[in-house]
């Protein structure tokens, strides 16, 4: 079955699109690769994107991320081209999901030193209220 995929990369990330491109061109799977200005988007065979994440995904494993995408790429339902210019649909909502990658980037890095949360606090039981309200009042 033929699948798509966003590879998409943290703006915070030392990895560039082009370089996940050339990655993928010198894994010689057989794949369709489509560069754009937040990672790329790849075409093929699912056992064969499969592989293709895992390569990717080692090169920064905090800061790569991957979306399925349900068109291939050029498809003219999304093609900016054939709609007459714009954003493609969809667009601003990879858009704000970008913005918020640096965060989860830097969470997934420092997974181990990630403080513990303190304990909750209890509510007051109501016979102890009473006690501290007859106390108060004494």
């Amino acid at each position: 079955m033929l699948v798509t995929k966003y590879v998409i990369t943290s703006p915070e990330s030392n990895i560039l699109p082009s370089d996940i491109a050339m990655k993928i061109y010198g894994s010689k799977h057989d794949v369709t690769v489509k560069e754009t200005c937040m990672g790329v988007t790849i075409n093929g065979e699912e056992s064969v994107i499969d592989e293709v994440v895992k390569e990717i995904r080692s090169l920064d494993p905090a800061g790569i991320f991957i979306k399925d995408r349900g068109f291939p790429p050029g498809d003219p339902r999304r093609c900016r081209g054939r709609r007459g210019g714009g954003a493609r649909p969809g667009f601003y909502m990879i858009e704000s999901e970008c913005k918020i990658l640096p965060m989860i980037s830097r969470a997934l890095a420092a997974e181990g030193d990630v403080p513990s949360l303190p304990e909750k606090k209890r509510p007051l039981p109501p016979g102890r209220l009473e006690e501290i309200v007859k106390e108060g009042l004494s």
